[in-house]
């Protein structure tokens, strides 16, 4: 009896994890990617997410970021919320503010350079009144992607002998 309701169980799980996922779940990897310039290498980071995010919604992500690697950080969201979304980066250990996007004009990229690994938390926000209405749509709730990309930085000047 156990087994029988452990596998109902476990069936259940995986059929909401599905559906949640399938709302929302490679948003970022439909919506976010930029276009290429020819000879960049960047590259997919596997702690990128996508979610289904309510008006008044805030949500924090954890991510690492490791020494001598480029990352870029791209927003995106679905066209009801326009750029309405705002996403701050933290250092986690120190709570530092390094990034806010709403001082730098709403930009939905961010490319910095990690001098040492540590982790952030990187908080993303939908203001309460952020979709338009349309009658086509829930204006409730939308999808919004955060897209993380990396690279290991490019060596700069002399080669050390």
């Amino acid at each position: 009896m156990k087994y029988i309701i452990t596998i109902v169980l476990t069936a259940l799980l995986s059929t909401s994890m599905l559906s949640q996922a399938g709302v929302c779940g490679n948003f970022h990897k439909k919506y976010c990617v930029l276009e290429k310039a020819k000879g960049e290498k960047w590259q997919y980071n596997a702690q990128s997410k996508s979610g289904l995010f309510n008006q008044g919604m805030v949500s924090k992500l954890r991510c690492v970021i490791y020494k001598n690697m480029d990352y870029r950080i791209s927003v995106c969201c679905e066209t009801v919320l326009g750029d309405k979304v705002s996403y701050k980066i933290f250092d986690s250990r120190t709570n530092e503010m390094l990034f806010d996007n709403a001082a730098a004009e709403n930009t939905q990229i961010f490319e910095f350079q990690s001098v040492s690994t540590r982790q952030l938390v990187i908080e993303v926000v939908v203001p309460q009144g952020a979709t338009e209405k349309d009658k086509h749509k829930s204006s409730d709730a939308a999808c919004v992607g955060l897209l993380i990309e990396h690279k290991i930085t490019d060596k700069q000047g002399f080669s050390q002998y």
